[in-house]
């Protein structure tokens, strides 16, 4: 199985399976001499981890990240520092229970990847999906807590927007609020009827999808390159590189459709900083695939959890048409915790395409404007 690293310049490479010893990755490309310590890393872990609350897996999971390599202690300041060379993170598996998997082991689950792995490498592993799991991304949320170092000021947050039919009102957003509550939502009123709405889909054994926005705010102006190297399209390739993820918009996305020209266009005037000022943001801080400066703004949609207790029609790897009904630990909608995934994977391309950006043409800015001739 190839294709398990991403990025140019801020390279990352997962590996391990759900029911493994452990799972890790190697993150090539980080500048040396970034302070780095387990401690960095560790918080952004823990707002993914299994098992906080009852709306999520009930999975037991410390997910304590350790650094391999990659790492030294500098003599002059006495911090942990980068050192340019290959930084290996590892975090061991402790609550796996294969056995709830001993019963469909030969049946293909309907919404997962159980059969497209079996048609196409002849085996699967059926003990939580093994490679399929979103247990890998726990490592995607490492990587990204070594990514947002690498970029000077920047700050990327993600917030659940949607859950089912459940909209967020935008005029009660509070980024405070999202780490008030266990569905990192913005909007307290919604919070509080999402406890409810989830318990009764918990209780029957079902699930939801949900909705996320992610915000990269401090992202520099000309990062991404035309044609193929576009800011937004990698965003969007490694959004949906995330398990579950079935759709993925920039900016005002697919309402833009409903927008006339002169609604979508965003408006300028100059700053006072001598930049451009935009008026609205409705390309999310990319055009041309190139970042204007603005904040960077991406939303994906996650499908509801393909694990659930009704029973299904299936078949099974010999060609039997039978049921399946799935058991075990499962997240009754898999958005809540996506959350912090998809802020590491806008993490990790702002910091590879910062990196690009800086080996092809510098660190100077090209702002403010050049000064007409005389």
């Amino acid at each position: 199985m190839s294709f398990n690293t991403f990025g140019h310049l801020f390279r990352v490479t997962t590996f391990g399976e759900s029911h493994g010893p452990a799972i890790g990755c190697v993150v090539d490309g980080c500048p040396p001499r970034i302070p780095l310590n387990e401690s960095d890393i560790q918080p952004y872990l823990d707002r993914r981890r299994p098992g906080q609350s009852r709306y999520t897996t009930q999975r037991q999971e410390p997910d304590a990240v350790k650094i391999l390599s990659g790492v030294f202690v500098d003599e002059l300041s006495g911090a942990q520092v980068t050192t340019g060379t290959p930084i290996a993170l590892v975090i061991e598996n402790v609550d796996q229970r294969s056995k709830d998997y001993s019963d469909i082991k030969d049946k293909y689950r309907p919404g997962h990847a159980d059969y497209t792995y079996d048609v196409k490498y002849g085996l699967r592993d059926y003990r939580g999906g093994g490679r399929q799991s979103a247990r890998e991304t726990a490592m995607r949320v490492a990587a990204g807590a070594i990514a947002r170092k690498i970029v000077p000021g920047l700050t990327v947050r993600g917030a659940l927007l949607q859950m089912g039919p459940h909209r967020i009102d935008r005029a009660r957003w509070d980024w405070a609020e999202v780490e008030r509550n266990p569905f990192f939502c913005p909007d307290a009123k919604t919070a509080a009827m999402l406890g409810d709405y989830l318990d009764d889909l918990r209780k029957s054994g079902s699930s939801i999808g949900a909705v996320i926005e992610v915000v990269a705010e401090g992202v520099p102006a000309g990062l991404g390159a035309p044609i193929y190297g576009k800011l937004d399209g990698d965003l969007a390739a490694a959004l949906m590189s995330i398990n579950a993820v079935k759709g993925v918009e920039i900016g005002a996305g697919f309402a833009a459709a409903e927008l006339s020209g002169e609604q979508n266009g965003d408006e300028m005037r100059m700053g006072n900083d001598g930049k451009p000022l935009f008026l609205s943001n409705n390309a999310g801080g990319i055009l041309g695939g190139i970042s204007t400066g603005q904040p960077v703004v991406a939303r994906f949609a996650v499908k509801p959890t393909s694990s659930v207790l009704t029973p299904r029609r299936t078949v099974d790897r010999y060609g039997r048409e039978t049921e399946i009904s799935t058991t075990g630990r499962h997240d009754p909608c898999v958005g809540i915790r996506a959350v912090p995934i998809g802020e590491a994977m806008v993490a990790c391309v702002i910091a590879d395409h910062y990196l690009r950006q800086r080996g092809q043409v510098g660190e100077s800015p090209a702002w403010p404007f050049p000064q007409p001739a005389r």
